[in-house]
């Protein structure tokens, strides 16, 4: 993967038909490589980023002909960048459930961030990005925490890229189902957990989601798959894409999700280390969607990794003991 020279001034860069419909935030993320993203989002904030002179938020979407300005930005230099070892590469590699000549899908491993920054020199965009050089348009459709496995779509195409941006803002466009661990035996069937959710920052700057009537609507479909004796499996839809929604979500019925150490509750999450979890578990299960252009459905399943079957079993194997006991 190559790294840009040190950006030393300011530059403006035109648009074309590439990139229309693309994020800001998305775009500086690409094009300067190696710059942390949460500098590239200070001198968004800053509005030291302009387009046609004037300022934009992170989520403007470029258009063809817009002129943008470029603050001069400091970029990795030789030696800083630590690239994404062989192993790592494969493991990617491994990982993908689905391609086509536009896409790819994978099953993310937990652990792996979705892309490089604050403190990362790579994730999943780059890893790709270096086992594949020719391939010249992959971009993340979507993102997942880095706790959080499953399905992760990569658009190899702008136009595959649009398509799914539009479905995404659409209500019911992607189907995404979560699978999770959470606390406690749930009670009763189908719930839909509908709270709003607004974004904050401690003063060490970690971002957290809290549920407030002036946050934005959010909304989730809870299904129980298995209860145990002190856990409860669960499917999750969520209706909205909001950030951290489903770990909060949980939390705020009293169900946090297990291995949550932001929004979960401790001595839950000791108790399922005892019985191996040693992650969020937290698993986008399915993706199922109509690409727009061509009618082509695509419905993925990413099966549960073996840690987590794993936890599954035991906790079954704890229940039959205390029923015969």
């Amino acid at each position: 993967m190559s790294i840009p020279k040190t950006h030393q001034g300011p530059r403006l860069v035109s648009i074309d038909d590439a990139h229309e419909g693309q994020r800001i935030d998305n775009f500086l993320i690409t094009t300067l490589k190696g710059v942390p993203k949460s500098h590239i989002y200070r001198v968004l904030r800053k509005g030291e980023v302009r387009v046609n002179k004037g300022r934009i938020k992170p989520t403007y979407r470029l258009q063809p002909g817009d002129t943008v300005r470029i603050p001069p930005i400091h970029v990795a230099e030789p030696g800083e960048y630590v690239p994404p070892t062989a192993h790592v590469l494969q493991r990617i590699e491994n990982s993908i459930i689905y391609e086509d000549s536009a896409l790819i899908i994978i099953n993310k491993p937990s652990g792996i961030a979705v892309h490089g920054g604050s403190g990362l020199s790579y994730g999943v965009i780059e890893a790709l990005r270096a086992a594949r050089p020719d391939a010249h348009h992959l971009e993340l459709v979507h993102r997942l925490d880095r706790d959080t496995s499953g399905c992760l779509m990569i658009a190899k195409k702008r136009s595959m890229l649009r398509s799914l941006h539009e479905l995404l803002r659409t209500d019911h466009g992607v189907d995404k189902c979560y699978l999770a661990l959470i606390k406690g035996q749930w009670q009763g069937g189908r719930r839909i957990v509908d709270a709003a959710l607004s974004k904050n920052e401690l003063r060490s700057g970690e971002r957290v989601v809290r549920v407030s009537e002036e946050g934005k609507s959010s909304a989730s479909v809870f299904q129980p798959q298995r209860v145990f004796a002190e856990a409860s499996l669960v499917e999750v839809r969520p209706l909205t894409g909001r950030t951290h929604q489903i770990r909060v979500h949980a939390a705020h019925i009293g169900q946090p999700v297990a291995g949550d150490e932001k929004y979960g509750d401790a001595e839950f999450n000791r108790r399922m280390a005892a019985l191996g979890l040693k992650r969020l578990f937290l698993h986008a299960h399915a993706l199922t969607f109509e690409v727009p252009e061509t009618g082509q459905k695509v419905s993925v399943t990413a099966p549960l990794s073996d840690d987590l079957k794993e936890v599954l079993a035991r906790l079954e194997k704890t229940a039959k003991i205390n029923d015969a006991e």
